[in-house]
């Protein structure tokens, strides 16, 4: 398995705490549950790989999962009721967009370069929107206690460095191989940043009981 598979595996371990937390944020408590999907998807996919069977149908279909669910979080971490209803219509419309484009235009084979793309600049939109609204805030927060703040920052340079990458899939498969080899490599440690951007989230709020002085 690749390193940042162990990576997922930590941030899922450590998303169990909040379930003894007090926590009561919808969109954490979700968290460990998604986090499970995807260490099955990926040892799925290690497996179908290694029995020399065809897997990008796997991941063409968790990736709209993947931005569903990050569509849902960010919806759920802003204020503004309008820019909710927004999100809300991103929700919808994108898996749609995203089905129709794996079924018909770029087939189930090929990977959904097009609506990955999309999926790209729509977080990373909603990110922004996130740090924008952060900014008007009229009182000061600690943004190192703030789960939402970890996760929107790992969202943001995620997908910002790798939608040229997965973006432009058809042409970096026609790139010497050198050259893909150190783009993959640049995606395990954009992936390593995120699971531990979201492993900071899940801590950063958890009290640790006292140990009483004897």
């Amino acid at each position: 398995m690749p390193l940042s598979f162990y990576f997922e595996l930590i941030s899922f371990l450590v998303s169990l705490l909040l379930f003894r937390s007090s926590i009561r944020k919808t969109y954490l408590k979700i968290f460990p549950f998604y986090l499970l999907l995807t260490l099955i998807v990926e040892i799925l996919g290690e497996i179908l790989n290694s029995k020399k069977i065809h897997n990008l149908w796997l991941y063409n279909f968790f990736t709209i999962v993947e931005f569903i669910f990050y569509f849902w979080v960010i919806r759920k971490i802003i204020q503004n009721k309008k820019v909710k209803k927004i999100f809300l219509f991103v929700l919808i419309t994108y898996p749609v967009c995203a089905i129709t484009n794996i079924l018909f235009i770029q087939k189930i084979n090929h990977f959904h370069s097009f609506t990955y793309a999309m999926g790209c600049l729509l977080i990373v939109a909603c990110c922004i929107y996130y740090f924008y609204e952060l900014f008007l805030l009229p009182h000061s927060v600690s943004l190192i206690k703030q789960p939402a703040f970890w996760i929107c920052t790992g969202l943001l340079f995620f997908y910002t460095f790798t939608f040229p990458i997965y973006g432009l899939t058809n042409f970096v498969l026609g790139l010497p191989r050198v050259i893909i080899r150190n783009l993959e490599s640049v995606i395990k440690i954009l992936n390593v940043f995120l699971y531990s951007m979201f492993s900071i989230a899940f801590l950063c709020r958890i009290r640790m009981p006292k140990l009483s002085r004897s």
